[in-house]
């Protein structure tokens, strides 16, 4: 068997033709052929130059922090009182979270982390117990 420079690696090995004529070895072929089927992606700016955040939610995230330490102050204890609840309230809990209502107190509850799991997990429950909207 004769051996032949691959056009991928330029190394002396038994080479695979494609019907293009280029030559290549049987590592280069399943390179070549993997790339040949799949549609390139476009290339993207860099993910520095990407915000994360808008201006606007950053904003809204701060004032959030300041509020949801300041209500936990006030509420140290579950609101929900599920059963197993853990009592200390670590947690503000949305009854509704969309946007800007997300600084509105008057959908805010106290939880403990196990029913505020609990009301995610059981969104159906949660609502009928008026946890959730």
């Amino acid at each position: 068997m004769k051996l032949k420079v691959c056009s991928g690696c330029q190394k002396e090995t038994v080479i695979w033709k494609n019907h293009e004529g280029s030559k290549y070895c049987k590592d280069c072929w399943s390179c070549h052929k993997s790339k040949e089927n799949k549609p390139q992606k476009p290339k993207l700016a860099p993910s520095s130059s990407i915000k994360q955040k808008s201006d606007k939610q950053k904003a809204i995230d701060k004032a959030y922090t300041l509020m949801r330490k300041e209500y936990l102050t006030k509420h140290p204890m579950c609101e929900l009182k599920l059963p197993g609840c853990l009592g200390q309230a670590t947690d503000t809990h949305h009854t509704e979270y969309r946007g800007i209502k997300t600084l509105a107190q008057a959908t805010w509850l106290a939880a403990c982390r196990k029913c505020h799991d609990w009301c995610h997990s059981n969104p159906k429950e949660a609502r009928e117990l008026g946890y959730l909207k």
